[in-house]
């Protein structure tokens, strides 16, 4: 009865975890009209014409083009300079180390909205604003301290004797950490990757300030759809779908990567 009793629990709970995902995906096969005047478990008029619009709608398409362009983009950044700097701060003991890696951290404490006007500004002047580029930089700042953080935990891990013995071998430098150390931490760094594609991903306020027509990402053509069309919320429940696929994908592909951080590393 116990174990009945614990399977019923855990039964209700993912069902109410997953109903909004549930009726994200039941709105966006329904039309308008059936979602503003009466409440159905199923699509009784089912259709596809909302996806079929956001798939031949450039604005739609190009809006996640765009998003995928300067999260990727931005990913790569982060771990590629993050990597480098968790090696230092945990290899390594210079004056003022700790308290440099405590600011590093201090940028997390602050919202998006702090940096929107400096980074708006600083953009504009140089000829960055409404690229792809100024968004993936911008969320370098959040993503770059977060990736450090990450990677120094697993780097600690290691113990130093590897590095010691590789460079008794003749290893150099750049060789010994492509070859040896970086699949020492591979979980690290799919753990690393995970958090800074799925910040930038899901990242708005930044996104919308820093773009207009040429690199305008998804969040900011639903929002402004929602606001010039009403109530279109098949449409925008078609869009919310279509957004939860690429990180889904990303968990796919690094959830190894994700469970063994969360066991080992510091997450």
């Amino acid at each position: 009865m116990r174990f009945q009793g614990r399977n019923i629990g855990i039964a209700v709970y993912l069902i109410i975890l997953f109903l909004p995902i549930y009726w994200l995906v039941n709105m966006s096969f329904k039309t308008n009209f059936e979602i503003t005047s009466r409440l159905s478990f199923w699509p009784h008029q089912f259709t596809l014409g909302n996806y079929a619009h956001i798939f031949f709608s450039p604005v739609w398409r190009g809006g996640f083009i765009h998003s995928l362009t300067y999260t990727c983009l931005n990913t790569v950044i982060s771990v590629t300079l993050a990597l480098p700097a968790a090696y230092a701060f945990s290899r390594y003991r210079f004056i003022g180390d700790k308290h440099l890696f405590f600011w590093l951290l201090s940028n997390l404490m602050a919202p998006p909205a702090v940096f929107a006007m400096p980074f708006f500004n600083l953009y504009y002047s140089v000829g960055l604003f409404d690229t792809v580029w100024a968004v993936a930089l911008a969320h370098c700042l959040f993503n770059v301290p977060l990736a450090v953080w990450i990677l120094e935990g697993f780097i600690s891990g290691i113990p130093r004797e590897i590095d010691e013995t590789a460079a008794l071998d003749g290893y150099s430098f750049p060789r010994f950490f492509v070859k040896i150390f970086l699949p020492l931490i591979a979980n690290g760094i799919g753990v690393a990757a995970f958090f800074c594609f799925m910040f930038s991903w899901v990242e708005q306020l930044l996104a919308s300030t820093l773009t207009t027509i040429n690199a305008k990402p998804i969040v900011s053509v639903m929002t402004q759809i929602y606001s010039a069309a009403g109530e279109d919320w098949g449409l925008l429940a078609a869009a919310g779908v279509l957004t939860m696929i690429p990180g889904a994908i990303v968990i796919w592909f690094v959830r190894n990567h994700i469970a063994k951080g969360f066991a080992l590393g510091r997450v």
